[in-house]
């Protein structure tokens, strides 16, 4: 997994920080009740090798949002955590640097999904070999009633991103995010998917770092209008509690399966804020299962199972009328 160019460190992290203020004063404007709370912490050297800093952003209580929080980390260490090493053991014992912002969202309102963003780079250093980089993140959508509308255009946005890399790009890590955001203890996906990437290091440091910009940027257009289209909509208890029941499956992915989780706790990073993705309130129930034909059971019924989203609303756009009949029109 040789690097094809040197990385500029210093680049990244000043495009992650400027990215992390933009994030927040968008969210701050949509949820327009309340303001980031900032935590800013730094990290002396543990007797491990681990020091760094972050910034630690959470929005409680807001009129739109529940919680919403945005993480900034650079940290560093003398030898990567076994869940960054997993897939490349050749880096086992390596000093490392790991740098990123993330970010989640939980509304209020259970027509409004919930959402999850990040992005990072890590570069790690081999004594006799020189710098070993590599870019990852994406995004993913979390409904608790599900929208086709809003999942499409979700999709759209994220095709978008990636259409400047490869035609080929976005299905590529679509189909990784399908399988990344999949809880196989439950046998369903957390959510409908989005775009996941790791390990990324192909082309260049230039075109690597600017597909992480693009996912990056391309985030806020895919969400925000989701919000606006469903914040409005009324709701009552039976909905909160579907809600608060769903976010059981979020908790579990992230304290089973998330990597960016386990690496903070494998790392000895600051628990606080690698726990802040999780909901603050949420319920489990034993062996609950939803009405038949109920909008609950909908949700398991049509978007918990990887979906080509953006195929099926272009053949569904191909379809014409004819009196007593319905067809894809061949073309």
């Amino acid at each position: 997994m040789a690097s094809t160019s040197e990385p500029d460190s210093q680049a990244v992290l000043d495009y992650l920080l400027d990215l992390q203020d933009r994030l927040s004063a968008a969210l701050e404007r949509e949820d327009g009740g309340a303001v980031f709370q900032e935590d800013a912490w730094r990290r002396s050297p543990t007797a491990s090798g681990l020091r760094g800093h972050g910034r630690t952003r959470v929005l409680s209580d807001g009129a739109l949002f529940e919680q919403a929080g945005i993480n900034f980390s650079q940290v560093q260490g003398e030898r990567l955590p076994p869940s960054a090493t997993a897939q490349r053991p050749e880096l086992a014992g390596c000093g490392f640097q790991a740098m990123g912002v993330s970010l989640v969202v939980h509304p209020h309102n259970p027509y409004v999904p919930t959402s999850h963003a990040n992005v990072r780079c890590f570069i790690a250093t081999r004594p006799d070999a020189g710098p070993v980089w590599w870019f990852g993140g994406g995004f993913d959508l979390t409904p608790y009633y599900g929208f086709e509308d809003d999942c499409i255009h979700w999709h759209r946005t994220a095709k978008a991103a990636c259409e400047p890399f490869g035609p080929e790009v976005y299905l590529q890590y679509k189909r990784w995010c399908d399988r990344y955001f999949f809880l196989k203890h439950r046998n369903e996906t957390r959510g409908v998917g989005g775009l996941f990437f790791d390990d990324l290091n192909e082309g260049g440091f230039a075109r690597c770092f600017a597909f992480m910009r693009s996912v990056a940027e391309h985030y806020l257009p895919a969400y925000l209008p989701i919000v606006q289209r469903r914040r409005n909509l009324a709701y009552g208890r039976r909905e909160r509690d579907f809600q608060l029941y769903r976010r059981g499956r979020y908790v579990e992915f992230n304290l089973v399966y998330d990597r960016g989780t386990l690496f903070g706790l494998q790392s000895g990073g600051r628990t606080e804020s690698i726990l802040m993705s999780l909901p603050p309130q949420v319920a489990w129930r034993y062996n609950w299962r939803p009405e038949p034909n109920s909008p609950e059971a909908r949700l398991y019924e049509h978007f918990l199972h990887a979906r080509d989203w953006l195929a099926e609303s272009q053949l569904a756009r191909m379809r014409v009328e004819v009196p007593g009949s319905v067809f894809p029109v061949q073309v």
